[in-house]
C-alpha cells in the first residue's frame, strides 16, 4: 500500500520539511555551481534543451523519488540569478534570506487572505503592515502612536487613517489605482500621464473602459510641468494624473512637488507609480526626492524592488480609505451578513482576487527584523554603487554616459558604437552566459542599463562588467 506524502503544516510539518529542506539547499547550491554564472549559457534553445533532459516526462506514470532534488538542480542550473552582481539588467532584485525564510513558512501554514477562517493571524498582520507603511508615504495626522484602522474601519471607511492593499506588484496596484479613480469620479475621467510612464499605467486605463488617455511630454525623461499645466487647463475633467517616481528606463523622478501644485490648483486626482523609487522613503539620505508623494491620491509601492523581497511584495497606497468602499463584495460563504455583524472580520474588500496568499509575511518580517534604518542602509549602498559605476563610466574614454543615477540605474554605451553594436554586444554576453544586461531606447538612441540592486556588489564588480562589455563589443 502506497505512503500518503507528508505535510507542510500540522504537527509533523517541521519535520517531514526539515531533510526536504536540505535537498533543496543542496540542490541550489549544485545548480549555481554547474551555471557558472549569473544566467545559463547557450541562449533560448540551449537552455530549454537542457532544462527539459534533466527534468525529463513532468508527469509520470510512477512518481520519481528524486524529482524535488532534480528539478530544483535544473532550474538552479537554468536561471537567471539576481544576486550575480553582473546581473544588472531588470528591476529583479536579490531577495533577503530572511524573507525567503519567511516566505517558506507562509507557504507551510498557507493561508488564504479572502476570508478570516483561512487566516486568522495573517489578515491582522496585513492590518498591522499596511497601516505602517501607508504612514510612511502619507504620514498620519493622528500621530504615530496612532493605533493602526480596524478590518470594520477599513471596510466601511469610517476610519481617517490611510491605508494600503497588498498586491501581485505595479501592475496591480496601477490597475487597482485607475479604478478606484473612476469609481470615485465617474467613467468620464480623464487620465493624463507622462510619455516616461510605465506601460501598465495606459493598459490600465483600457482595462476599466477609460477613454484613451492624454500623453504629456517627457523631454528630459520626467513629465513636462508646463505641458501638463496645459492638458489640465484644456481637455474637459474629472481629470487623473498619473506621476512616476522612478521610471523602468532610467529611474527618474517626476517633479512631484510642482505635479502636486498642479493638481490642486485644478481639482485633479493624483496618482504616484513609485514602484521603483518608492524604496527611497526608507533613507533619511534620499527620502527628499519623494517631496510631493504624500500629496497624493493613491501610490504603488514595490518591496520586490528596492525592499528585497521575493516576488511577489506590491502595494497600492491610499490615502483616503473611504474610496476602498467600491472594492465591497459579498460572498455568503466568506463574508455573510450575520457573521460580519458578529464580529467576524470581512476581508474581500481588500483586493479584487479572492484566494491571496499571505505575501505579508516576508514583508513583516523583514520590516521588523532591519527596521527603517537596516532598509534605508541597504537603499543607500545599491545607490552609492550606481554613482561609483557611472563615474567609473565617464572616466573611461571607450564609453559615453547618458546622465549620473537618479537612484539606482545607470545607462551607457561604448563610443563611437551604433546602435546595432549596442544591442549586438547585450546578446552576446547573454548568450554566453557571463553578464545579464538591459537596455532602453532615450533620445532616438539605443543605451546599455544597469539597475543595480545588489547591495553585496563590490567596486571590483563593476569594473569588471565595464572591461567585460568593452571586450565583447564589435568592431
Amino acid at each position: 500500500m502506497r505512503t500518503s506524502p507528508s505535510l507542510a503544516s500540522g504537527p509533523e510539518g517541521p519535520a517531514a520539511l526539515r531533510p526536504l529542506l536540505d535537498t533543496v539547499l543542496d540542490a541550489l547550491s549544485e545548480g549555481a555551481g554547474a551555471r557558472g554564472g549569473p544566467l545559463p549559457r547557450g541562449g533560448p534553445k540551449a537552455v530549454a534543451a537542457r532544462l527539459r533532459d534533466a527534468v525529463g516526462d513532468v508527469l509520470p506514470a510512477d512518481g520519481d523519488p528524486n524529482a524535488l532534488h532534480t528539478v530544483v538542480h535544473a532550474l538552479a542550473e537554468t536561471a537567471a540569478d539576481p544576486a550575480a552582481p553582473l546581473c544588472t539588467a531588470h528591476l529583479h532584485c536579490p531577495p533577503l534570506a530572511l524573507a525567503a525564510a519567511a516566505d517558506l513558512a507562509a507557504s507551510a501554514l498557507n493561508p488564504s487572505l479572502d476570508s478570516w477562517d483561512q487566516a486568522p493571524g495573517a489578515s491582522e498582520l496585513e492590518t498591522l503592515v499596511t497601516a505602517a507603511l501607508a504612514r510612511e508615504v502619507f504620514g498620519s495626522g493622528e500621530g504615530e502612536d496612532a493605533p493602526p484602522p480596524t478590518h470594520a474601519a477599513l471596510t466601511t471607511g469610517v476610519t481617517a487613517a490611510p491605508t494600503a492593499l497588498i498586491t501581485t506588484g505595479g501592475t496591480e496596484s496601477n490597475q487597482l489605482a485607475l479604478l478606484l479613480a473612476r469609481e470615485a469620479h465617474g467613467a468620464g475621467l480623464r487620465l493624463v500621464h507622462g510619455a516616461n510612464a510605465h506601460h501598465s499605467v495606459p493598459r490600465a486605463a483600457w482595462l476599466v473602459g477609460l477613454a484613451e488617455p492624454a500623453v504629456v511630454p517627457a523631454p528630459a525623461g520626467v513629465l513636462d510641468v508646463a505641458a501638463l499645466d496645459e492638458a489640465l487647463t484644456e481637455l474637459p475633467g474629472p481629470h487623473l494624473v498619473a506621476a512616476t517616481a522612478g521610471t523602468t528606463d532610467a529611474g527618474l523622478i517626476d517633479p512631484l512637488p510642482e505635479i502636486a501644485a498642479l493638481c490642486a490648483a485644478h481639482g485633479a486626482r493624483l496618482h504616484v507609480d513609485a514602484a521603483y523609487g518608492g524604496g527611497l522613503l526608507f533613507s533619511d539620505r534620499h527620502r527628499s526626492r519623494l517631496s510631493g508623494l504624500d500629496a497624493a491620491d493613491t501610490v504603488t509601492l514595490d518591496l520586490h524592488k528596492l525592499g528585497w523581497q521575493p516576488v511577489a511584495a506590491g502595494l497600492l497606497a491610499v490615502r483616503d480609505p473611504g474610496d476602498l468602499a467600491v472594492l465591497h463584495h459579498r460572498a455568503d460563504y466568506l463574508n455573510a451578513d450575520d457573521d460580519t455583524e458578529a464580529g467576524l472580520p470581512d476581508l474581500l474588500g481588500r483586493s479584487l482576487r479572492t484566494s491571496r496568499r499571505p505575501d505579508v509575511v516576508k514583508i513583516a518580517v523583514t520590516l521588523k527584523a532591519l527596521g527603517r534604518s537596516g532598509l534605508g542602509g541597504l537603499v543607500e549602498q545599491v545607490c552609492d554603487r550606481a554613482r561609483e559605476f557611472a563615474a567609473l563610466v565617464h572616466g573611461h574614454p571607450g564609453f559615453e554616459l547618458y546622465d549620473p543615477p537618479t537612484i539606482s540605474t545607470v545607462l551607457f554605451r561604448p563610443a563611437h558604437a551604433d546602435d546595432d553594436a549596442v544591442a549586438a554586444v547585450r546578446r552576446t554576453l547573454l548568450t554566453d552566459g557571463r553578464a545579464v544586461l538591459g537596455r532602453a531606447r532615450i533620445d532616438g538612441r539605443l543605451w546599455l542599463k544597469t539597475t543595480l540592486l545588489n547591495p553585496h556588489t563590490r567596486p571590483d564588480d563593476l569594473a569588471a562588467l565595464l572591461n567585460l562589455v568593452e571586450g565583447n563589443t564589435p568592431g
